[in-house]
């Protein structure tokens, strides 16, 4: 269930192991550099020829992101912060990794009861099974079809309750901690 989904999340897991709470990513000599940062003291961990998939990946994730990106690392629930700028006429990247805030359990949820029982049912069904459900799974469960599964999974990833990326199996990962979610009914 802490497998990263993006390529960008995989290097932010890379660097929290290494101790960093940031990356940078700069473009230098037609590759893509990455480096490990722990307040001013940076370390190159990886660098990408630019024409490579790998690098394209990256830029794609960097450019995709939204501000903050929430996201699971290593079983932990971080908050990616993308900030872009120009460096001598090229776009370089600073990718800040904070743990999230902790919840209130006295806060009411931030979702409707029936996404409630989706986010529930993700749960029990992953720690049950040691996997992700598939959007089958969780059409048998709840009695219904395909595209109603896949508009309320769509709904819950875009109000990050979820990551999920529909061209992969069982890649339904959530961004949730237990205590905020409800019971599954």
């Amino acid at each position: 269930m802490s497998k990263p989904t993006t390529f960008l999340e995989g290097l932010c897991g890379h660097a929290l192991a290494l101790g960093a709470d940031s990356i940078g990513v700069e473009y230098k000599d037609g590759r893509e550099w990455v480096y490990a940062n722990r307040g001013a003291t940076g370390i190159t961990v990886a660098n990408y020829d630019s024409s490579s998939s790998d690098a394209g990946e990256l830029r794609e994730n960097l450019f995709g992101a939204k501000k903050t990106v929430r996201t699971v690392i290593g079983g932990q629930v971080y908050l990616l912060k993308v900030r872009k700028f120009e460096s001598f006429g090229e776009y370089s990247f600073e990718v800040s990794i904070a743990p999230a805030p902790k919840t209130d359990p006295s806060t009411p949820p931030r979702f409707t009861a029936k996404q409630g029982q989706y986010l529930a049912f993700i749960y029990h069904y992953s720690k049950r099974h040691h996997r992700s459900p598939a959007v089958r799974d969780i059409q048998e469960y709840f009695r219904l079809l395909q595209p109603a599964v896949h508009d309320m999974l769509r709904r819950l990833k875009e109000r990050r309750f979820i990551s999920w990326d529909p061209s992969v199996p069982r890649s339904i990962r959530l961004l949730l901690k237990r205590e905020e979610l409800l019971d599954l009914e």
